[in-house]
């Protein structure tokens, strides 16, 4: 199924078309690869169909899916034209790829929720609709031609034209292989060579010329780029992207609270703004260029005001405003960055349990007996030692005394203080503070 469709209205794109797409890439650090150097003539000059698969391992994408979408994103704006691949089919496989043991096989009803999920997500961002019939991005569901396919067809028109010799020297085999403890089933051995056939197929099908991934996907890319070859006598090409890392090497999009979703009900455009705000100071210019459509001049002025006004957080501030926007519209962005002045002022006391919880969602948090509030409710330095934010009475005192100590971020300054249920937020809770970032909630069931 082939889905053309419009961008919802509250999607605006604020990006210029790029008279050098070449030139941003190369800025922006996002050519790791290419199979081909005449690639970026041809990128600057030629109208090429590009396309970028998506396997619905989940009903959301997550932030480590943003790159390749801002990456057609940025060649529909230059003037290419791109294809998102839902992997319905694949997904029935699983990419081995970055997986250190057999992936779980999804059944046909997830398979079908997590597409549904994943096709209006996609439609956020690459303009689907509008242009002459052959200028259109495309959405596409690769079940549509893999499903129907026979074995023996399957065998004898893709799997004659590689060798297993090739197959096992594949990074994402070998890895597998080199482990005594885990294999590799046919069935994920096989996903490279279904990949491969996706591409065959989207060149026949749209002119589809150009394939686009990550790092990891290096070795799936070059089989379809030689499948075109040997089956139809023409060139492909390939493009892969640096893997997204946090400054410690650590995976990109992944919190202790887990995976950064697009789904504002999996993660609400609070936590999003504060990932990317939290971003440390090594990589936020890596993910400005990687993530942001910015110009290239205030990208190096924010690259600037970091390395002068580190303790400012410039460059995270826009960040955060500029994915937030991109992922969830002005409006959210707006709200979120209402919760995160929130977080340091008085204003913490008018919001909703649920936007509350938001808010603190990464707080350590202490639950306590409705009861501790009876009479005339319960020693704020008490509080502090069993909400775990000061070791001891006496060092809670001190903390009081000094102004260092706030309930629900109103400063605090008297020992004898007395927590009650006129403190309470949302009927439950109380937010404690030491200093200017160490937080505890307090929940009275």
């Amino acid at each position: 199924m082939v889905i053309v469709a419009s961008v919802p209205p509250a999607v605006t794109w604020q990006a210029e078309k790029m008279a050098d797409l070449v030139e941003d890439l190369r800025f922006r650090g996002l050519i790791h690869q290419m199979t081909d150097p005449a690639l970026e003539g041809r990128l600057n000059a030629d109208r090429i169909t590009a396309y970028s698969g998506f396997d619905p391992t989940a009903d959301s994408l997550h932030v480590g899916h943003l790159l390749q979408v801002c990456n057609l994103r940025r060649l529909q704006l230059a003037g290419h034209r791109p294809i998102a691949v839902a992997g319905g089919g694949t997904g029935f496989v699983g990419d081995p790829g970055g997986k250190s043991e057999e992936r779980s096989l999804l059944s046909p009803e997830a398979l079908r929720a997590n597409l549904e999920g994943i096709r209006g997500q996609l439609q956020r961002f690459i303009e689907f609709g509008g242009g002459a019939e052959d200028s259109r991005a495309l959405l596409v569901n690769n079940a549509d031609w893999l499903q129907p396919m026979h074995l023996f067809d399957f065998l004898r028109d893709v799997g004659k034209h590689f060798t297993v010799n090739q197959m096992v020297a594949k990074e994402s085999v070998k890895s597998r292989l080199s482990r005594a403890d885990q294999g590799i089933s046919y069935t994920e051995f096989s996903y490279m060579l279904l990949q491969a056939f996706d591409f065959l197929h989207l060149f026949d099908a749209f002119g589809c010329r150009l394939q686009l991934g990550g790092s990891d996907q290096w070795g799936n890319i070059t089989m379809g780029i030689e499948l075109i070859r040997k089956v139809r006598r023409h060139e492909a090409w390939g493009l892969t992207t640096p893997l997204v890392l946090k400054s410690d090497g650590t995976k990109f999009g992944k919190t202790e609270a887990g995976t950064v979703w697009l789904d504002p009900e999996r993660t609400s455009p609070y936590q999003l703004y504060q990932f990317f705000f939290r971003s440390e100071d090594e990589v936020v210019g890596e993910y400005l260029r990687y993530f942001t459509f910015l110009p290239h001049e205030v990208i190096l002025e924010l690259d600037a005001a970091t390395a002068e006004h580190p303790e400012r957080r410039k460059a995270q501030r826009e960040l955060a405003r500029q994915v937030c926007t991109l992922v969830h519209g002005p409006a959210e962005t707006e709200r979120a960055e209402h919760l995160a002045a929130a977080l340091f002022g008085e204003e913490v006391a008018d919001l909703d349990e649920r936007t509350l919880l938001d808010v603190f969602a990464d707080a350590p948090s202490t639950e306590l007996g409705r009861a501790r509030l009876d009479g005339q409710g319960v020693p704020l330095v008490d509080l502090l030692v069993e909400a775990g934010i000061a070791p001891s009475k006496g060092r809670a005192r001190t903390t009081v005394e000094q102004g260092g100590a706030y309930v629900n971020n109103r400063r605090e300054s008297d020992p004898g203080r007395l927590v009650g249920p006129d403190d309470l937020l949302a009927g439950r809770y109380v937010v404690l503070r030491r200093g200017k970032k160490e937080y505890r909630l307090v929940s009275f069931g």
